[in-house]
């Protein structure tokens, strides 16, 4: 499709009444049409004066939020810790087949937002489980000469993780580079012999076996896009520069981009660009399960600049798939495009469910000043090109519902997927507490990070590998062990890997991907 070569070349009633229903943030979607404009670039006093705001009121922002949330770590009302730590941390699966189309986002999620819909709530937290373990699988030891690859085989991850029950498995890997210089997002050994100096793996393709398929409704493919927990500072570095993409008025921002779009024949991991990687995957999955007959969706998940690659994705995936469901769920996730990269999004049918919390900084970014606010002032400006735009309907969660979590000034664990996690697992409505049968470990929360109040007695950043890695050999030393084998990345090896999978499929029916 010619907007892609410019790339390469009704649900059962909750327990709440509908008076708490929260009007989504879709005003602006109705009755548009998208007209090709003729491009302005702005003035370059107009750009300047947005980075200069932007710049002058992050202080300012962060300072109300310090105030907004107090300083005491006491709840009156925090619940029996001991009961909650003996009850199993996962709700029994619901059959959604029936209704699959409404939690996917067929109708915008309208009415099942305000109060969330529980069954709505068990997906979200689903795909969010499949982001945070590309955080979980991430090899981030700067002394390893693996530094930036996933620890484990894509046939071992779900497994090593604690994912095994989920229903889906792992079809292939995602690599990405970038080449523009951009600020800590990729993750180097300090080693001078390393598995690749260019690239990280960035994440992974999934589908859903044969149970979870018949319980959804659908065979769903997933991507799960890696993001950062980088400061918020890391974010202004990519608000200089909007690129077009596809042949219309869209843009995005150009270091987003450049992640996605990137590769070199010199490198060993991305002769190919992510977006060509995770393309291919796809391609291969979804005319697989379409020429079995089957119904077959499209879900992308990610967080902070996952949750970026994952707008890009739908992006293209959409047009080159038309008439495919294709859904993101993102979590934290900042400002990818402008208006008319939003509107082209939406005419293709993608839908667009944004998790964000109130105290989190990053989602006011990039464009903390001029954004899609702005659009009310149209019949002034026109329409401006360079105003990032916010995608989708948004669930706007606060830190200040939870009873298990401190009220101090935090912005690096407000950012956390796994904060979110722990919110959208107990949040009800916008006029309610925190609900007092939530399931998830409230202990995950502070795997990297220190959220969690002091009275459940979880240290900060408990999160990490026995003794750091290090293993006592049979001479009583202390060593950082090799890999096994299988699980060192090689390209030649997860190419044949991938391909074989298809060969196989195509005589014995999945036999080798979904093999106990």
């Amino acid at each position: 499709m010619k907007a892609i070569h410019s790339l390469h070349q009704n649900l059962p009633a909750t327990n709440l009444p509908n008076p708490y229903r929260l009007p989504l943030r879709i005003e602006s979607y109705q009755d548009f049409k998208i007209e090709a404009r003729p491009r302005q670039k702005p003035p370059n006093r107009a750009v300047r004066l947005a980075e200069s705001w932007s710049s002058s009121l992050q202080l300012q922002i962060e300072t109300a939020i310090h105030k907004s949330l107090g300083h005491s770590n006491k709840h009156n009302n925090l619940a029996n810790i001991e009961d909650m730590q003996n009850t199993p941390t996962m709700s029994p699966k619901e059959d959604i087949s029936e209704k699959w189309q409404e939690i996917h986002g067929s109708s915008e999620w309208d009415t099942l937002i305000d109060p969330l819909h529980p069954w709505l709530r068990r997906e979200i937290i689903k795909y969010g489980e499949f982001a945070q373990a590309t955080y979980d699988a991430f090899d981030f030891d700067p002394f390893s000469e693996y530094c930036g690859s996933c620890r484990y085989n894509r046939h071992k991850i779900f497994d090593k993780l604690g994912l095994s029950k989920s229903g889906y498995k792992v079809s292939a890997y995602i690599y990405a580079m970038s080449q523009i210089d951009l600020p800590r997002w990729l993750e180097r050994s300090q080693l001078v012999d390393t598995w690749s100096k260019d690239s990280n793996w960035m994440g992974f393709v999934a589908v859903s076996d044969d149970e979870e398929s018949k319980r959804i409704g659908r065979r769903d493919i997933v991507v799960a896009w890696r993001g950062t927990v980088a400061a918020t500072e890391w974010y202004e570095d990519f608000q200089r520069k909007l690129q077009p993409i596809g042949e219309g008025d869209a843009k995005v921002e150009h270091g987003f981009l450049s992640i996605y779009t990137s590769k070199c024949d010199f490198t060993r991991y991305n002769k190919s660009s992510a977006s060509e990687q995770v393309m291919k995957e796809v391609r291969n999955l979804v005319h697989f399960y379409k020429s079995r007959g089957e119904e077959v969706s499209l879900t992308i998940t990610g967080h902070s600049l996952g949750g970026a690659l994952a707008l890009l994705n739908a992006y293209e995936a959409a047009a080159s798939f038309p008439g495919l469901p294709v859904s993101v769920i993102s979590f934290g996730a900042p400002r990818v495009g402008n208006i008319a990269f939003r509107d082209e999004l939406y005419q293709m049918g993608v839908k667009t469910l944004r998790v964000t919390i109130r105290q989190d900084f990053v989602p006011r970014m990039p464009g903390i000043v001029f954004n899609e606010s702005l659009q009310r002032f149209d019949d002034l400006t026109g329409t401006l090109e360079w105003i990032y735009t916010h995608v989708g309907v948004e669930l706007k969660l606060d830190i200040r519902s939870s009873p298990y979590l401190k009220r101090g000034f935090n912005l690096m664990g407000f950012h956390m997927l796994e904060t979110y996690l722990h919110l959208v697992d107990g949040f009800l409505s916008t006029t309610s507490t925190y609900r007092s049968d939530a399931r998830r470990d409230a202990a995950l929360v502070n795997k990297a990070c220190d959220m969690l109040i002091d009275e459940l007695r979880i240290p900060p950043s408990w999160y990490q590998l026995a003794n750091k890695g290090l293993q006592c050999n049979a001479h009583g030393r202390w060593v950082k062990p090799k890999r096994d084998p299988e699980d060192i990345p090689s390209p030649t090896v997860e190419l044949h890997s991938q391909n074989h999978v298809f060969d196989v499929q195509t005589h014995y029916a999945l036999e080798p991907l979904f093999a106990s």
